[in-house]
C-alpha cells in the first residue's frame, strides 16, 4: 500500500463510511477504513465540545496511528426548540450504549409539543484532514437547514436520518434516494472544499 496514495476515512460508522466514500470515490485516492489498519489500537474519544473539536481530535489521533493521510468528519443535529440539543453530543444522546432508534425516540418525546415551524433543525458537520504524523492540514464545515418530521419515515441513511427534513423537500434523509442527499447534505456541502484541498495536494504529491 502506497501510503503517500491512500487516505484514511477515520470513522466506526459503517453508514458513514459508505457515504465518504461514494462522495469521495473519484479522487486519485485508495480510500481506507479503520479496519485496514492493524495497528490502531486506541480509540479516539470524541470529548471535544464542537464538533470542529471532535473531528479534530479523530483525525489526529487516527493520523498517528496509522502513519497516513487521515479525514475525519464530526456532525449532528441542532434543534432549536432544544437550544441546539443534542449538538455534538447528537452521538451519544440518551447514552453511550442507546441504538439510532432510541435516540429517535427520545428526541421525537422531547419534541412532543411543539409543532410546525417551531421544529425547525440543521444537520452540522465539520471534516478535518491530518498529515501521517497527525498535524491539522484542513478544516471545512457544511449546514443542511430543515424541520424535525412527526415520526420516522424510510430506511436509507443513518441515524437521525428518517426524522430529519432538509428546506424546500417534502421527504426525510431517510426517504431520499442517497444521489439526492449526497448533493444536498451538511457532509456533501462541508466535503466539497476538503475535496478540493485533497486534490490539489494529491496534484502536488504527482508533481514532484
Amino acid at each position: 500500500m502506497n501510503s503517500q496514495h491512500s487516505l484514511l476515512i477515520a470513522t466506526g460508522n459503517k453508514g458513514k463510511l459508505q457515504e465518504l466514500r461514494q462522495l469521495l470515490t473519484d479522487l486519485p485516492l485508495v480510500l481506507l477504513g479503520l479496519g485496514d489498519f492493524p495497528a490502531i489500537h486506541h480509540h479516539v474519544a470524541e470529548t471535544g465540545a464542537t464538533f470542529v473539536e471532535n473531528a479534530s481530535l479523530k483525525a489526529s489521533g487516527y493520523a498517528r496511528q496509522a502513519k497516513v493521510l487521515t479525514l475525519a468528519d464530526d456532525s449532528g443535529l441542532e434543534v432549536d426548540a432544544l437550544g441546539g440539543a443534542p449538538g455534538a453530543m447528537s452521538a451519544r444522546f440518551g447514552g453511550d450504549t442507546a441504538s439510532d432508534s432510541a435516540r429517535i425516540d427520545k428526541l421525537l418525546t422531547e419534541l412532543s409539543e411543539i409543532e410546525g415551524a417551531e421544529r425547525s433543525a440543521r444537520f452540522v458537520c465539520a471534516i478535518v484532514v491530518a498529515d501521517s504524523i497527525g498535524a491539522i492540514l484542513n478544516i471545512s464545515t457544511g449546514i443542511c437547514e430543515g424541520h424535525i418530521a412527526m415520526a420516522p419515515r424510510g430506511k436509507a441513511g443513518f441515524g437521525y436520518d428518517p426524522i430529519f427534513i432538509p428546506t424546500a423537500q417534502r421527504l426525510t434523509f431517510g426517504e431520499l434516494e442517497p444521489e439526492i442527499k449526497n448533493q444536498i447534505s451538511h457532509r456533501a456541502r462541508a466535503l466539497k472544499e476538503a475535496r478540493q484541498y485533497l486534490q490539489g495536494l494529491t496534484i502536488a504529491s504527482d508533481g514532484r
